[in-house]
């Protein structure tokens, strides 16, 4: 369905272009719209540049993560800085535009990116932000690729945008899994942020999976800007649970660690791939708690990449403050690394820059990366069946590699 959609919508972008010609006074209307992105893009590509739309937080609750996915596209984009098309070689340009972690500024760091006239665009971390976004890159007639946003929305009911990641009902599966199996949970708290998309859906297909396991779920929510979670420690001790599943922002991870060890609560804390952040991990070295994630990548799962990023991070200061001040590879630095190349195969598959062509391309393309193999299923979702999941080592400041969990488990 995705396939077909997008070349439906190529083919009448197509036949817009040729028909229509140039009216006096004309209406701001999503045509309009579509057309003025058109033209930036030509504009952009003309000469030897393509541009690469970078739609990340760069501040706000997810900023870290943010700079962090943004980094592994920047160290592909320092590697291959350059596109073939058609036997032309042009030079790939990044053009970042920061969403602040806020879905009310999203529209407009949507509409500062489509100005720089991109061919794709790239992200975002935070299923919230893309969400938010996706009518805009819609009418715009620019396809963009989803990185680690693992909300089913994101995708649902629209044919330009993509995703390289796994899903949530996945992810919430095999979390519960994991807390029945590995920690012997019977009753699980669960807490997020009201009305942040990414966390109450991977709340809510934890509780069905874990429901279905015959465990017990108790959910609660806290007000955005919250900073005092003792209450909700608390309530998790007092009802009885044996586990703690906060799949948070990395903010609100770091102050849920540092007040749960305050309180001296021994039950694991258990999260999403949010909270695979060397600051979070940061968050619990020498403290008497217990932190597991799942994620996308374990280090260690390609030497060759890994070396190359530390001496990359390690020889900028700019680089090493936005990967949180050390040279820990973040999952989300691997993604947004694998996401880079994958736009690049679909302007190749494209043989050209026009955001048309490279969204009907998009549904074939197929890619080989760090963190695995990469093709999309009808609806442009990645095709995935595996999560990596991690402890945080108090004592020695690294991630403990745990286990693999398949879909199948």
């Amino acid at each position: 369905m995705k396939k077909i959609l997008a070349l439906l919508l190529a083919g009448l972008m197509v036949f817009a272009l040729a028909a229509c010609g140039t009216p006096a006074e004309p209406a701001e209307t999503e045509e309009t719209e579509t057309t003025e992105a058109t033209e930036a893009t030509e504009t952009a590509a003309s000469g030897d540049t393509i541009v690469i739309g970078v739609y990340e937080p760069l501040s706000g609750d997810n900023g870290a993560g943010g700079k962090q996915e943004t980094l592994g596209m920047q160290y592909a984009n320092s590697i291959t800085p350059t596109v073939d098309i058609n036997g032309t070689t042009y030079n790939v340009k990044l053009e970042v535009a920061d969403n602040e972690s806020s879905n009310d500024k999203a529209v407009s760091a949507a509409s500062t990116l489509i100005a720089k006239g991109p061919s794709v665009i790239l992200g975002s971390y935070g299923s919230g932000v893309s969400i938010a976004a996706s009518d805009t890159f819609g009418a715009a007639g620019i396809p963009a690729i989803g990185v680690t946003c693992t909300n089913p929305q994101v995708t649902d009911g629209n044919s330009h945008y993509f995703r390289i990641c796994f899903l949530d009902p996945f992810q919430g599966t095999v979390l519960a899994n994991f807390a029945k199996d590995e920690l012997g949970a019977s009753t699980v708290y669960c807490l997020g942020q009201l009305g942040n998309d990414y966390d109450q859906g991977l709340i809510n297909y934890f509780k069905q999976a874990a429901e279905g396991l015959g465990m017990t779920v108790i959910t609660d929510s806290f007000p955005e800007g919250n900073s005092d979670f003792n209450s909700y420690l608390s309530n998790a001790k007092n009802q009885g649970a044996e586990v703690i599943f906060a799949p948070t922002s990395i903010s609100y991870a770091q102050m849920i660690v540092d007040q749960a060890a305050a309180q001296g609560i021994t039950m694991p804390l258990l999260a999403g791939d949010t909270w695979d952040s060397n600051v979070v991990l940061a968050a619990t070295q020498g403290k008497d708690v217990t932190v597991y994630v799942t994620t996308f990548y374990a280090e260690g799962g390609d030497v060759d990449f890994e070396n190359g990023f530390k001496d990359w991070i390690n020889g900028d200061s700019t680089n090493l403050a936005n990967n949180g001040g050390d040279d820990m590879i973040a999952a989300v630095s691997v993604m947004g690394y694998d996401a880079y190349y994958v736009a690049l195969e679909a302007l190749k598959a494209a043989g050209s820059a026009d955001p048309a062509d490279v969204l009907a391309a998009l549904p074939g393309v197929t890619y080989t990366g760090v963190s695995g193999e990469i093709a999309f299923n009808d609806i442009g979702d990645a095709i995935r069946d595996t999560a990596f999941v991690k402890q945080a080592n108090t004592s020695d400041n690294v991630w403990d590699f745990v286990k693999v969990q398949s879909v199948a488990e």
